[in-house]
């Protein structure tokens, strides 16, 4: 949908864009259980202004254990930032339980995403090498699925976006849920995308510590430790398995905080990690507007 874009005031005056709305599939999703909204998954686009743009889209993935999606402060808030950093931020409201939906839905909707994203570079103002997904507690499992499931498209496809690469650039993850085999596994999330009793082949597979390859992307872990829902161990799993894969990855876990703290404002130590996200962003190269195409 392009149309002329809404502005709302904020912060002292300053306008910010409103999103317009893109939906993945505009003649129905595969394995659509409907055609009602909760049906039809989309993206949410903001856009920085173009004086500000760095030339880098993020797939923003909110967390709500495969139940519910937390839009606001890990979706719109986060949209919001990563417009400030000049980011173009695509905010997934992908399928999951709560709407009918379990596995394969929410990944397929990710995947999706990640391709949709890439085939409209031109237009949104961004490299093709150069878009990447952060995700929250599930939402940060449906990225790090993206991260660990990708192929490099079909060329012979009828679809235009179905011919680009699914696979993110970058990962950014806070409090993940990653592990569905080990014993801190966060079981709301694991029974709404897999059902009650799924089999250990599907465990393992969704076990995303278990999937990383030296192909899986650069990584930006945050958690904390007093996160009793999704314990930090999620992510230092992954840590180490990137580690061992020789993949490029940051780990920063903080002393305070529970889970859910999105951008962690009020939250000493943990409210540090936005700016600890922009410094590994930069010095990826993915906060420059200069930067090549590799």
């Amino acid at each position: 949908m392009y149309g002329c874009l809404a502005f709302s005031f904020l912060f002292g005056g300053v306008a910010r864009a409103q999103p317009r709305t893109e939906i993945l599939w505009p003649d129905g999703a595969p394995g659509a259980l409907g055609a009602e909204e909760k049906d039809r998954p989309r993206l949410q686009i903001w856009s920085p202004p173009k004086k500000r743009a760095a030339r880098t889209a993020i797939v923003v993935c909110p967390g709500g254990g495969y139940g519910n999606l937390a839009l606001g402060h890990e979706g719109r808030e986060i949209a919001e930032w990563l417009n400030d950093l000049g980011v173009v931020a695509a905010v997934l409201e992908y399928r999951h339980r709560g709407k009918r939906y379990g596995h394969p839905s929410p990944m397929l909707d990710a995947q999706r995403a990640l391709r949709w994203v890439r085939s409209h570079a031109a237009e949104l103002g961004v490299e093709t090498n150069r878009v990447g997904m952060l995700g929250f507690s599930a939402g940060g499992h449906l990225a790090s699925t993206v991260g660990t499931h990708f192929d490099a498209g079909n060329s012979d496809a009828a679809d235009p976006v179905d011919r680009v690469s699914c696979r993110p650039d970058f990962l950014i993850l806070g409090y993940p849920v990653i592990s569905f085999t080990a014993p801190y596994t966060h079981a709301g999330s694991r029974r709404n995308l897999l059902g009650d009793d799924p089999p250990d082949e599907l465990l393992r597979k969704f076990s995303n510590e278990l999937q990383v390859t030296p192909e899986t992307p650069p990584t930006f872990l945050m958690h904390t430790s007093e996160d009793q829902a999704v314990p930090p161990e999620n992510s230092v799993a992954f840590y180490l398995a990137l580690r061992q894969a020789g993949v490029p990855a940051e780990l920063h876990i903080y002393e305070r905080g529970r889970h859910g703290v999105g951008l962690a404002r009020e939250v000493p130590g943990a409210n540090q990690w936005p700016a600890a996200c922009a410094a590994w962003l930069k010095s990826q190269g993915l906060l420059s507007a200069n930067r090549k195409n590799r």
